[in-house]
């Protein structure tokens, strides 16, 4: 099928052009995105990660807020409540900078989102939150340093703890809310001297550099987490587009098989009126039913006009069949039949045809085969494509065997079984398929329209059954149609009247 080939290379050319574009298109996107981010990733990225920045600092609000209550408590007992209350209340202003900025972000609208501009701001509050942290270096200048000192570096590391995990997902906030504390708590502890101080200042800034670095994991793990879900996302879309397209490519088949149906539907009335007319007339000058040809070729040509009208009804006839099979309007007329009497019959109509090419036609039936609830019609083509195929590709002083018997789980079957050249084993599929042929029948003149088989198929998954070829080169093929048990309609016992009492009394008297 050189045009089937074709449109096929052609849609696979379409869709590999179209997967290329999507591809393009996509690459092209990401470059775009990764222009407009303010974190090299991709804008919508950005978005995801300050948005989950605001929600953990509004979420974390009022437990940071107590812990700089609990801080400015514990630091009272070496300092001034006054200035401890000054601190705390400058690090509360601070915080309620941030979760002010945080809200407003939460309220904005994101088709108006700017990265840059947000992520500014928002280093811009955790500045401003940072200073506040660093106003603990000047507890030195109201208490003696020699005892504040070790207060002052738990302060610094509970501070830094806890601004680095909630602001882990933007790297500059952490650094703006976690630097000035440090630095100036750790100069002052090494302004003050002593190798205590001078240990507390270096674990100070150690824990910094730690809690940084732990932050930026975080924020690693967390885009990690925001990319894995936008894949997934794209590969939902995808999918539901595949979904949308396959749909609409359904749609698309049904109303070509429609046409299709309607099409084969109209060609066959407009084809077999006039091929009537052909194979009538034909049959008349070949029987020579209005007198002798002058000619005596004429008959000749008369009986080919006759052989090739009789082979495109029948062409016709099973294109029909394929279609309202594949289109779901093939209805069996089922009643019980023989399938041995079904069989017999086709054997007689075959048997002239092998005797004309030489081949034997055995024939073998099992004992006492019960009848088959099934549609006659379609039963009778199915051996009748058997036989003529086993015929057509059998060579001269061959061998043909028929054979009707019971399958092995109760049901009946019908073998047809050739000596003649067999069936490579990579051209099975394809003789099973709709027009397929095998390199035989591509070389024999006997060639067909490679429907048979196919429509064997389909008879027999209508009435339940199975199909199967067995085949092997220079050992010929075996086809069986195997009916099911359901199908067969196994003799009832008689029924026995029994007299009422009225006779039997009276034969008794």
């Amino acid at each position: 099928m050189p045009l089937q080939s074709a449109v096929i290379d052609a849609d696979v050319r379409s869709q590999m052009g179209r997967d290329g574009k999507r591809t393009a298109q996509k690459t092209v996107l990401d470059a775009r995105q990764r222009l407009m981010s303010s974190s090299g990733t991709r804008a919508s990225y950005d978005f995801e990660l300050l948005h989950d920045y605001a929600q953990s600092r509004i979420s974390a609000a009022l437990p940071m807020a107590a812990i700089v209550v609990i801080l400015s408590v514990v630091a009272s007992l070496w300092v001034p409540v006054v200035f401890t209350t000054l601190w705390a209340a400058a690090v509360l202003l601070g915080l309620l900078i941030v979760v002010m900025v945080a809200s407003r972000f939460r309220r904005s609208d994101p088709a108006k989102f700017n990265a840059t501009n947000w992520t500014t701001t928002f280093i811009a509050g955790e500045m401003i939150y940072g200073l506040s942290w660093s106003l603990l270096a000047l507890f030195t200048l109201v208490a003696p340093a020699e005892t504040l000192t070790p207060v002052m570096f738990a302060m610094v590391l509970v501070s830094v703890a806890a601004n680095a995990v909630t602001t882990n997902t933007l790297p500059p906030a952490t650094l703006m809310s976690t630097l000035p504390v440090t630095l100036t708590v750790s100069a002052n502890l090494i302004a003050v001297g002593g190798t205590l101080n001078y240990t507390l200042a270096a674990v100070a800034i150690c824990g910094e550099v730690f809690f940084v670095y732990l932050a930026r994991q975080l924020h690693k793990s967390e885009l990690e987490t925001i990319t894995h879900q936008a894949e997934k996302d794209a590969l939902i879309n995808e999918l539901e587009e595949a979904r949308q397209m396959s749909d609409e490519a359904r749609r698309h088949a049904e109303q070509a098989n429609i046409a299709k149906s309607q099409f084969l539907a109209t060609m066959s009335h407009e084809l077999r009126t006039p091929l009537n007319a052909i194979i009538g007339f034909s049959e008349v000058l070949k029987s020579e039913l209005l007198g002798t040809h002058q000619v005596p070729q004429y008959k000749e040509y008369a009986g080919d006009i006759h052989a090739s009208g009789q082979h495109l009804l029948n062409l016709i006839n099973e294109l029909l069949d394929l279609s309202r099979i594949e289109a779901g309007k093939y209805d069996l007329n089922e009643e019980a039949v023989s399938l041995v009497d079904i069989a017999e019959d086709c054997r007689r109509m075959m048997e002239l045809r092998a005797k004309s090419k030489g081949i034997e036609l055995a024939y073998n039936v099992g004992n006492n085969l019960p009848k088959l609830w099934g549609d006659e019609r379609a039963i009778r083509q199915v051996v009748l494509n058997l036989l003529s195929n086993a015929i057509k590709f059998t060579p001269q002083n061959g061998k043909v065997t028929l054979v009707v018997t019971r399958s092995g789980d109760g049901g009946q079957l019908v073998s047809v079984k050739d000596n003649g050249p067999g069936i490579p084993e990579d051209e099975i599929a394809t003789v099973l398929s709709s027009f397929g042929q095998g390199s035989l029948a591509q070389k024999t003149a006997e060639q067909g329209a490679g429907l048979g088989l196919p429509i064997v198929q389909k008879i027999m998954e209508l009435h339940q059954g199975r199909f199967d070829l067995f085949s092997k080169l220079r050992f010929g093929t075996e086809v069986i149609a195997t009916f099911p048990r359901a199908r067969v309609m196994d003799a009832l016992a008689p029924v026995v009247e029994k007299k009422n009492r009225l006779e039997i009394y009276s034969e008794a008297g």
